[in-house]
């Protein structure tokens, strides 16, 4: 058992310290939230720190779930930041979904005062961070992860070390792309089954065991039909991660045109009113331009 901190109790943060705890390592917590910390400390035990640089001191691996690079800067750097506060050998793991250029430049930080760095963003959201079943891709030197994965297992179902600093955000970067152009063909699929007059319950059952079958189409048809989406990853979060996808891409040469395209449907669904829907509200978008009166 190892003595651990975790930053940031958000959605997936809250859980996943619990887990922490529930195996039976020794957690200190921090939240700019002071009064969610308090919560977690009271349903998890454990102990909560006022800020960043406490919350490390003493401890042999600090994990982050935050929201962007600045939120990772400012929970990292300056006097009550992290960095301060850990100790030399110890390893920082963030598991925020962020730029691959902050994943290199606190790697080259942390190394070059004796620390460890692993970029480390999941994909599972809320529900596989509650069941402790997410999969992890991780970037940084092999040293540093080799000690981190059998922590990391108290939540984890996969992880893997991708490459050097950064690969886990690169890695994160094409789960994303991916995503957003299944979840945009699984509502255009939905969307001309119920105005070809067919029953999209029944279209998934008799498709899904088959070529067309996907996370999305098993996880969230239901959901889509019925035009349900106040729950799971919000369109901002997805719209904040495309941004940094299409970056990374104009820097590499990479050609993203779905992504592209989707990220600007996601911007219509913002425009709905929809920035904290589920991304399977792209679906609202089609319902609405076909509800529209034509010309």
């Amino acid at each position: 058992m190892a003595k651990v901190a975790f930053l940031g109790l958000g959605v997936m943060g809250y859980p996943m310290a619990g887990h922490l705890q529930k195996k039976g390592h020794e957690v200190a917590v921090y939240n700019r939230t002071a009064a969610k910390a308090a919560r977690w400390v009271a349903e998890f035990g454990g102990i909560s720190r006022p800020t960043p640089r406490e919350a490390a001191a003493g401890r042999e691996f600090v994990f982050a779930c935050l929201g962007n690079d600045d939120d990772l800067r400012a929970v990292t750097l300056g006097a009550d930041g992290a960095f301060e506060g850990l100790e030399t050998g110890a390893v920082f793991v963030d598991h925020t979904t962020a730029s691959a250029t902050i994943a290199r430049e606190l790697h080259a930080l942390a190394k070059a005062g004796g620390k460890g760095f692993i970029d480390a963003p999941v994909s599972g959201g809320q529900a596989g961070a509650e069941a402790g079943v997410l999969a992890i891709m991780c970037g940084g030197d092999p040293a540093g992860y080799a000690r981190a994965e059998p922590i990391l297992s108290a939540y984890a179902k996969a992880s893997r070390l991708m490459g050097p600093a950064g690969s886990g955000q690169l890695t994160k970067m094409v789960n994303q792309i991916c995503i957003s152009g299944l979840v945009q063909a699984l509502a255009e699929g939905l969307h001309f089954a119920k105005r070809a007059g067919l029953d999209p319950h029944a279209v998934v059952e008799a498709i899904s065991k088959g070529a067309a079958q996907s996370w999305q189409m098993e996880n969230r048809h239901k959901t889509m039909i019925a035009g349900e989406f106040e729950f799971g990853f919000a369109v901002n979060w997805m719209r904040k991660d495309l941004a940094i996808c299409l970056d990374e891409a104009r820097r590499n040469g990479a050609t993203l045109p779905v992504a592209a395209l989707v990220d600007q449907f996601y911007a219509d669904v913002q425009a709905l009113g929809g920035g904290r829907w589920d991304t399977s509200s792209l679906i609202a978008r089609l319902e609405r331009d076909s509800a529209a009166p034509k010309p």
